[in-house]
């Protein structure tokens, strides 16, 4: 059984992975620190700047970084990777058609003009149903292209990390290369939305807030 997904602030001791949410940098990214109690190994989910801020909190909480994970290949979610990365030896995972996609020069070109640091070169490249192992939680891959071609979610039942899929009331957006409203739609209607409807979304920015479930994004987001 895989254990739920908690924001720290969140007591349930029969839970043993436990989550901390972070707003970070410029572009207000929601930033997750995630770690398994038992082992105290944890990854980070889309370090968006603040690295200090973020390498404070670690210790803060006592955990060792294994991982850092990439929701998405976009400079605000990955403009903190290097030095996340030279501060704690942590292995970066993206999905295989964003590593791809963002090594085009083309794309780097484009994205530069945000004047963010983009992303190292991945060490782990997963796909749709890969298994990403912390400790003794798990987290699988959902591949939800639309936002970029190598999006994705992290399911770990009850609890959803949407990334800029899918926002409280909202959706990413698809005007940069790589995105596709289509695409996007179908990734949530096929992924996401065949979740319990009690599943907690927790997403990539709190625009609409800091977190919903299926069942009222199903209801409530005039998106979709």
């Amino acid at each position: 059984m895989i254990a739920g997904l908690r924001f720290n602030t969140i007591s349930d001791e029969t839970e043993t992975m436990k989550v901390k949410q972070m707003i970070v940098g410029s572009m207000a990214v929601c930033c997750y620190i995630i770690s398994c109690e038992k082992t105290k190994k944890a990854a980070i989910i889309d370090p968006g700047g603040d690295e200090d801020k973020i390498l404070a909190e670690a210790e803060n909480l006592g955990v060792s970084i294994e991982y850092i994970i990439v929701t998405h290949g976009h400079p605000d979610h990955v403009c903190g990777n290097r030095k996340i990365q030279e501060a704690t030896g942590a292995k970066i995972i993206m999905h295989r058609a964003d590593a791809q996609f963002f090594d085009k020069p083309e794309v780097k070109n484009y994205f530069s003009m945000l004047g963010m640091e983009p992303s190292p070169s991945p060490d782990i490249l997963v796909e749709d149903g890969d298994i990403i192992e912390l400790g003794e939680e798990k987290l699988e891959v959902m591949h939800t292209p639309g936002h970029t071609p190598g999006g994705m979610c992290l399911y770990n039942s009850p609890d959803v990390i949407t990334g800029d899929t899918l926002f409280v009331g909202g959706l990413g957006r698809t005007d940069f290369p790589g995105g596709s409203h289509e695409e996007l739609l179908n990734s949530i209607r096929t992924k996401l939305l065949v979740l319990p409807d009690e599943t907690i979304v927790w997403p990539g920015h709190g625009y609409g807030g800091s977190r919903s479930t299926i069942g009222e994004e199903k209801v409530s987001n005039p998106f979709l």
